[in-house]
């Protein structure tokens, strides 16, 4: 990748030089086509080329095999837009290419170049019809079978923290944030032989230090801040205290707080949070426990997610609003390798910066096996809280948590659950959590709220009616359905009346419909619809039609038909008649 400054020295070698001689395995040259379509054409072309090559700079409007910049720069029109051509290129491409594009002046053409800096990322990349290429040297050449199968098996292997500094790292190194990186691991109880090393000795010890020379990897977690600008430039962090969707009261920057340090920007982050962080106390017994209305937990979970998944290619911040009644934590760079809000609880741990997150792991920071999700949505649901909400917006992961108190019966709960030795895990408490506002769940339910199959699921749910005694199960096949215990469901105070508001059993079902349906004959009365069952019942549609069904031997008939349709009680005796 090349610098503006480097770009406009190479513009300056085109008086003796042509433009073809000065390209590289990261570097290209291209003049701008006149017709439009074939301009966008090019730019997703030569994206792709240099996205699977690893990366690097295209600058648009400078002709080939011509020597003087007069006849060499022709320049770009005015109305090619950088933003366009951005979301040209990222409409145009699979997986989705976000290089950034602008502006550069020069005196000669139309007085205006390109720039276009696109990242290497997990390759292959194509355009949308499935074709690319890949940068050889000087050259695109095609994507063919065995340069795809050679991309998709080194897939991930490119990490961009993992690149070492030319600096000696004893200039690089902040003293406080290497203070504050030994207390946090201290706190997460990381091995105390490791924290007693040198600075020096410790880095090299998460193999942040390589042959003598700072990794990126290193330089983010232990840097000085003005090192971290200059080496990490797209790097920073921004807290808004929102009033309104589009006003705030208070900004502070991860720069001029001059904690760009990773452990020194999770402090600065988790205490300006804080600052409108309410705690509420519950008396468990003879003690006051204190619990805020973001755990202390789930908010460092998700700090800690966005400072070490972002990509750093992206110049854009770790961005924290804090709305009166909700919290949003933003990291640039999209989930990657399958991972989607709908599988990321249990999806295996797959890590954009994999030597950060390794040497964040050793000091117990973060962990490898995809726990720190599962510990964020934990901490929430054991206060009784909506877990967060995890948008991916393709170039950026957001997440969401709600301003919620703790619900304190839910949480005494836990805690009184725990000394009788029986630990929740994130599967029971999504399911209890859902049955205190819905009076019961069915498998695919259940399945989707816990992101598990439904084989899976219906283990789990066996579980909470055989060995935990929290829930009832009722129906049958693909019918079965399940509720909270009644005295579980007053114990936590759940919403609505569990006694009136739960599904009835079969049998008793098909009991109580056949004595309404006799008493209305018996009264001279019309008889039921399938919605005045669905009403009696809790049932489907479908599933009274089979209750219906079981009852005709009872002499229960269909009569009318559409929503006009009603089931009578007929007696044995007018039906031979």
């Amino acid at each position: 990748m090349r610098e503006v400054t480097e770009v406009r020295a190479l513009l300056e070698r085109l008086e003796v030089e042509e433009a073809d001689a000065l390209e590289a395995q990261d570097l290209d040259f291209k003049e701008w086509p006149a017709e439009p379509k074939q301009a966008i054409r090019l730019a997703v072309d030569i994206a792709v080329c240099m996205a699977n090559g690893g990366g690097g700079t295209v600058v648009f409007g400078v002709r080939d095999r011509v020597v003087g910049r007069v006849k060499a720069i022709i320049g770009v029109p005015s109305e090619a837009d950088s933003h366009q051509l951005k979301h040209d290129i990222y409409e145009r491409t699979a997986p989705k290419l976000t290089p950034e594009v602008f502006e550069l002046p020069v005196p000669e053409g139309t007085g205006r170049l390109l720039i276009m800096q696109v990242y290497g990322g997990l390759p292959p990349y194509t355009n949308t019809s499935g074709s690319g290429s890949v940068r050889k040297g000087r050259d695109c050449v095609p994507l063919t079978g065995d340069l795809r199968d050679k991309l998709m098996v080194e897939r991930g292997s490119a990490d961009y923290t993992a690149s070492t500094l030319p600096e000696a790292p004893e200039a690089l190194i902040s003293a406080a944030a290497m203070e504050r990186l030994r207390d946090l691991a201290r706190e997460e109880q990381a091995p105390a032989d490791l924290l007693r090393r040198t600075d020096l000795d410790l880095l090299a010890s998460l193999d942040l230090l390589r042959e003598g020379r700072l990794t990126r990897a290193g330089l983010l977690i232990a840097g000085q801040t003005d090192a971290i600008a200059r080496h990490l430039p797209n790097f920073s962090w921004t807290h808004e205290r929102m009033r309104s969707a589009t006003v705030y009261d208070n900004r502070a920057d991860g720069r001029e707080q001059n904690a760009l340090a990773l452990p020194l920007a999770l402090s600065a982050l988790e205490t300006i949070i804080n600052a409108d962080n309410p705690i509420t106390t519950v008396e468990h017994g003879l003690y006051h426990l204190e619990y805020r209305a973001y755990p202390t937990i789930a908010l460092r979970e998700a700090l800690l997610n966005a400072l070490s998944h972002l990509d750093l290619r992206l110049a854009s911040p770790v961005l924290v609003k804090q709305y009166p009644r909700r919290l949003e934590i933003t990291n640039p760079g999209g989930l990657v390798g399958g991972i989607t809000p709908t599988n990321i609880l249990h999806h295996p741990p797959l890590a954009r910066n994999p030597l950060l997150v390794q040497a964040l792991a050793k000091l117990r920071l973060v962990n490898r096996s995809n726990l720190g999700i599962g510990r964020m949505f934990e901490s929430m649901l054991i206060e009784g809280k909506e877990p967060p909400h995890i948008v991916d917006e393709e170039s950026a992961v957001r997440v969401v948590f709600k301003r919620q108190e703790t619900a304190q019966p839910f949480r005494q709960f836990i805690a009184e659950e725990g000394k009788a030795g029986r630990v929740l895990d994130v599967d029971h408490l999504l399911v209890l959590r859902y049955l205190l506002s819905h009076p019961e769940v069915d498998t695919p339910t259940a399945a989707e709220l816990c992101q598990r199959r439904d084989v899976e699921m219906r283990d789990i749910l066996d579980e909470m009616v055989q060995v935990f005694d929290y829930l009832e199960r009722g129906g049958v096949g693909r019918g079965t359905w399940w509720r909270m215990k009644p005295g579980l469901h007053r114990r936590l105070e759940g919403l609505g009346h569990a006694e009136r508001d739960q599904r009835i059993d079969w049998d008793v079902a098909k009991t109580r419909v056949l004595n309404m349906l006799k008493q209305r004959t018996k009264r001279g009365e019309p008889g039921l619809t399938n919605a005045d069952i669905r009403t009696v019942t809790a049932y489907s549609r479908l599933q009274v039609n089979r209750l219906i069904h079981e009852l005709e031997t009872e002499g229960v008939l269909l009569s009318g038909h559409g929503r006009g349709a009603r089931y009578t009680y007929v007696p044995e005796q007018t039906q031979e008649d």
